[in-house]
Protein backbone atom coordinates (compact mmCIF):
# COMPACT_ATOMS: atom_id res chain seq x y z
CA UNK A 1 0.00 0.00 0.00
CA UNK A 2 1.38 3.42 -1.17
CA UNK A 3 1.02 6.55 1.17
CA UNK A 4 1.48 9.81 0.56
CA UNK A 5 1.33 13.63 2.66
CA UNK A 6 -1.25 16.00 2.06
CA UNK A 7 -2.39 19.48 3.03
CA UNK A 8 -5.02 18.58 5.74
CA UNK A 9 -6.59 21.52 3.41
CA UNK A 10 -6.69 18.83 0.42
CA UNK A 11 -8.62 16.43 2.68
CA UNK A 12 -12.24 17.83 1.44
CA UNK A 13 -15.05 15.75 3.21
CA UNK A 14 -15.23 12.23 1.09
CA UNK A 15 -12.39 14.07 -1.98
CA UNK A 16 -8.67 13.89 -1.30
CA UNK A 17 -6.52 16.03 -3.32
CA UNK A 18 -3.20 15.03 -4.26
CA UNK A 19 -0.61 17.64 -5.64
CA UNK A 20 2.69 18.35 -6.54
CA UNK A 21 5.46 15.78 -6.97
CA UNK A 22 3.45 13.32 -6.13
CA UNK A 23 0.86 13.47 -9.13
CA UNK A 24 3.60 12.36 -11.56
CA UNK A 25 5.22 9.69 -9.16
CA UNK A 26 1.54 8.09 -9.30
CA UNK A 27 0.97 8.29 -12.68
CA UNK A 28 4.61 8.21 -14.40
CA UNK A 29 6.72 6.22 -11.97
CA UNK A 30 3.72 3.92 -9.94
CA UNK A 31 1.55 3.44 -12.96
CA UNK A 32 -1.41 3.74 -10.63
CA UNK A 33 -4.77 3.67 -12.42
CA UNK A 34 -8.27 4.63 -11.63
CA UNK A 35 -10.11 2.88 -9.10
CA UNK A 36 -6.87 1.40 -7.20
CA UNK A 37 -5.96 2.21 -3.50
CA UNK A 38 -3.88 4.43 -1.10
CA UNK A 39 -3.42 5.62 1.81
CA UNK A 40 -3.10 9.49 2.61
CA UNK A 41 -1.73 11.07 5.85
CA UNK A 42 -2.05 14.90 6.58
CA UNK A 43 0.93 14.95 8.89
CA UNK A 44 -0.90 16.17 11.67
CA UNK A 45 -4.07 14.32 13.69
CA UNK A 46 -1.96 11.04 13.14
CA UNK A 47 -4.80 9.57 10.99
CA UNK A 48 -4.32 7.48 7.47
CA UNK A 49 -7.42 7.59 5.37
CA UNK A 50 -7.58 5.10 3.11
CA UNK A 51 -8.76 6.01 -0.54
CA UNK A 52 -9.37 5.16 -3.78
CA UNK A 53 -8.40 7.25 -7.07
CA UNK A 54 -11.45 8.48 -9.23
CA UNK A 55 -9.42 10.81 -11.43
CA UNK A 56 -5.97 10.90 -12.70
CA UNK A 57 -5.70 14.62 -14.03
CA UNK A 58 -2.56 16.72 -15.08
CA UNK A 59 -2.10 18.77 -11.60
CA UNK A 60 -3.98 16.69 -9.14
CA UNK A 61 -5.02 12.90 -8.13
CA UNK A 62 -8.25 13.35 -7.25
CA UNK A 63 -9.43 10.14 -4.80
CA UNK A 64 -12.44 9.28 -2.76
CA UNK A 65 -12.23 8.51 1.15
CA UNK A 66 -13.19 4.84 1.84
CA UNK A 67 -12.36 4.67 5.37
CA UNK A 68 -10.18 6.19 8.41
CA UNK A 69 -7.44 4.26 10.12
CA UNK A 70 -6.93 5.83 13.45
CA UNK A 71 -4.99 3.03 15.30
CA UNK A 72 -1.90 4.58 16.48
CA UNK A 73 1.62 3.75 14.83
CA UNK A 74 3.26 6.96 16.11
CA UNK A 75 4.97 6.27 19.99
CA UNK A 76 3.10 6.87 22.87
CA UNK A 77 5.81 9.74 23.92
CA UNK A 78 7.26 12.76 21.90
CA UNK A 79 11.35 12.07 21.29
CA UNK A 80 13.40 15.01 20.08
CA UNK A 81 16.81 13.49 18.48
CA UNK A 82 19.39 16.34 19.31
CA UNK A 83 22.58 15.44 16.92
CA UNK A 84 25.79 16.62 17.23
CA UNK A 85 26.96 17.71 13.50
CA UNK A 86 28.72 14.93 11.91
CA UNK A 87 31.03 14.68 8.77
CA UNK A 88 30.16 14.25 5.13
CA UNK A 89 26.58 12.61 4.37
CA UNK A 90 26.15 11.07 7.90
CA UNK A 91 23.06 13.69 8.86
CA UNK A 92 21.38 12.21 6.22
CA UNK A 93 21.39 8.67 6.90
CA UNK A 94 20.79 9.61 10.70
CA UNK A 95 17.61 11.39 9.73
CA UNK A 96 16.35 8.65 7.62
CA UNK A 97 16.91 6.18 10.52
CA UNK A 98 15.91 8.61 12.96
CA UNK A 99 12.19 9.27 11.59
CA UNK A 100 12.13 5.34 10.68
CA UNK A 101 12.70 4.35 14.65
CA UNK A 102 10.22 7.29 15.82
CA UNK A 103 11.69 10.34 16.46
CA UNK A 104 9.55 13.13 16.82
CA UNK A 105 12.06 16.29 15.80
CA UNK A 106 15.20 15.96 14.57
CA UNK A 107 17.59 19.31 16.09
CA UNK A 108 21.06 19.46 14.38
CA UNK A 109 23.25 21.18 16.81
CA UNK A 110 26.86 22.87 16.72
CA UNK A 111 28.85 21.72 19.16
CA UNK A 112 32.21 22.38 20.20
CA UNK A 113 33.80 19.46 18.44
CA UNK A 114 31.69 19.93 14.92
CA UNK A 115 33.65 19.27 12.32
CA UNK A 116 31.01 20.68 10.19
CA UNK A 117 30.59 24.80 10.02
CA UNK A 118 27.65 25.62 8.35
CA UNK A 119 27.37 29.40 7.12
CA UNK A 120 23.83 30.36 7.10
CA UNK A 121 22.66 29.91 3.58
CA UNK A 122 24.49 26.93 3.02
CA UNK A 123 22.43 25.36 7.02
CA UNK A 124 19.35 26.14 5.44
CA UNK A 125 20.03 24.27 1.97
CA UNK A 126 21.24 21.18 4.18
CA UNK A 127 18.37 21.44 6.47
CA UNK A 128 15.48 21.45 3.71
CA UNK A 129 17.57 18.51 2.08
CA UNK A 130 17.35 16.67 5.16
CA UNK A 131 13.72 17.63 5.74
CA UNK A 132 13.02 16.00 2.39
CA UNK A 133 14.40 12.51 3.39
CA UNK A 134 12.54 12.83 6.96
CA UNK A 135 9.07 12.63 4.66
CA UNK A 136 10.55 10.02 2.52
CA UNK A 137 11.44 7.84 5.48
CA UNK A 138 8.15 8.72 7.22
CA UNK A 139 6.17 7.38 3.81
CA UNK A 140 8.12 4.22 3.52
CA UNK A 141 8.37 3.89 7.33
CA UNK A 142 4.10 4.55 7.14
CA UNK A 143 4.28 7.12 9.68
CA UNK A 144 1.40 9.68 9.69
CA UNK A 145 3.34 12.76 10.90
CA UNK A 146 6.09 13.99 8.96
CA UNK A 147 9.03 14.88 12.07
CA UNK A 148 10.15 18.23 11.58
CA UNK A 149 13.87 19.10 10.96
CA UNK A 150 14.84 22.18 12.91
CA UNK A 151 17.61 24.76 12.12
CA UNK A 152 21.03 24.33 12.96
CA UNK A 153 21.63 24.95 16.67
CA UNK A 154 24.46 25.93 19.21
CA UNK A 155 24.70 23.87 21.92
CA UNK A 156 22.98 26.54 24.50
CA UNK A 157 20.38 27.12 21.90
CA UNK A 158 19.93 23.17 22.10
CA UNK A 159 19.70 23.25 26.06
CA UNK A 160 17.14 26.02 25.62
CA UNK A 161 14.91 24.29 23.28
CA UNK A 162 14.80 21.51 25.50
CA UNK A 163 14.06 23.10 28.73
CA UNK A 164 10.50 22.21 28.61
CA UNK A 165 11.38 18.55 27.85
CA UNK A 166 10.83 16.58 31.10
CA UNK A 167 13.59 13.58 30.48
CA UNK A 168 16.27 14.57 28.47
CA UNK A 169 19.49 11.58 28.01
CA UNK A 170 22.98 12.44 27.36
CA UNK A 171 25.23 9.19 26.46
CA UNK A 172 28.76 10.20 27.63
CA UNK A 173 32.06 7.52 27.34
CA UNK A 174 32.76 8.38 30.66
CA UNK A 175 29.41 7.10 32.04
CA UNK A 176 30.18 3.26 33.42
CA UNK A 177 27.25 2.30 35.43
CA UNK A 178 24.67 0.19 33.36
CA UNK A 179 22.68 -0.30 36.32
CA UNK A 180 21.56 2.88 36.65
CA UNK A 181 21.10 3.43 32.81
CA UNK A 182 18.81 0.27 33.13
CA UNK A 183 16.74 2.09 35.96
CA UNK A 184 16.31 5.28 33.91
CA UNK A 185 14.73 3.62 30.87
CA UNK A 186 12.67 1.12 32.84
CA UNK A 187 11.45 4.23 34.56
CA UNK A 188 9.93 6.19 31.57
CA UNK A 189 6.34 5.95 31.23
CA UNK A 190 4.57 6.46 27.81
CA UNK A 191 3.39 10.03 27.37
CA UNK A 192 6.68 11.93 28.53
CA UNK A 193 8.57 13.71 26.23
CA UNK A 194 11.91 12.60 26.27
CA UNK A 195 15.17 14.39 24.50
CA UNK A 196 18.15 12.48 23.26
CA UNK A 197 21.53 14.54 22.95
CA UNK A 198 24.14 12.74 21.00
CA UNK A 199 27.79 14.05 19.92
CA UNK A 200 29.87 14.16 16.91
CA UNK A 201 32.38 12.25 15.79
CA UNK A 202 34.89 14.07 18.67
CA UNK A 203 31.77 13.47 21.05
CA UNK A 204 31.05 16.36 24.05
CA UNK A 205 33.52 18.25 25.45
CA UNK A 206 33.39 18.17 29.34
CA UNK A 207 31.92 21.53 29.42
CA UNK A 208 29.42 21.06 27.57
CA UNK A 209 28.74 17.58 29.44
CA UNK A 210 28.36 20.11 32.65
CA UNK A 211 26.37 22.47 30.90
CA UNK A 212 23.44 19.53 29.86
CA UNK A 213 23.48 17.99 33.58
CA UNK A 214 22.66 21.47 34.68
CA UNK A 215 19.91 22.02 32.31
CA UNK A 216 18.75 18.53 33.58
CA UNK A 217 20.16 16.03 31.64
CA UNK A 218 20.83 12.93 32.70
CA UNK A 219 23.87 10.78 31.89
CA UNK A 220 23.94 7.17 30.40
CA UNK A 221 26.49 4.48 29.19
CA UNK A 222 26.07 2.86 25.51
CA UNK A 223 27.54 0.17 27.12
CA UNK A 224 31.91 -1.07 26.98
CA UNK A 225 32.28 -0.34 23.14
CA UNK A 226 32.49 3.05 21.68
CA UNK A 227 29.84 3.73 19.31
CA UNK A 228 30.16 6.06 15.93
CA UNK A 229 27.92 8.99 15.96
CA UNK A 230 25.12 7.48 13.51
CA UNK A 231 25.18 4.33 15.64
CA UNK A 232 24.76 6.19 18.79
CA UNK A 233 21.76 7.56 18.37
CA UNK A 234 19.85 4.77 16.43
CA UNK A 235 21.08 2.80 19.83
CA UNK A 236 19.07 4.87 22.35
CA UNK A 237 16.34 5.43 19.84
CA UNK A 238 16.32 1.57 19.30
CA UNK A 239 15.90 0.96 23.18
CA UNK A 240 13.13 3.83 23.80
CA UNK A 241 10.63 2.33 20.74
CA UNK A 242 11.61 -0.72 22.71
CA UNK A 243 10.55 0.23 26.15
CA UNK A 244 7.92 2.47 24.94
CA UNK A 245 5.85 0.41 22.87
CA UNK A 246 6.25 -2.57 25.52
CA UNK A 247 4.65 -1.04 27.92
Amino acid sequence: MYQFFVEPGQIQGKEILIRGSDVNHIKNVLRMRVGEELAVSNGVDGREYRCGIIALEDEVIRCELRFIKEDGVELPSRIYLFQGLPKADKMELIVQKAVELGAYQVIPVATRRSVVKLEEKKAAARVSRWQAIAESAAKQSKRRVIPQVQQVMNWQQALDYAKGIPVKLIPYELAEDMGRTRELLEGLEPGQDIAVFIGPEGGFEETEIARAMEAGALPITLGKRILRTETAGMTVLSWLMYRLEGK
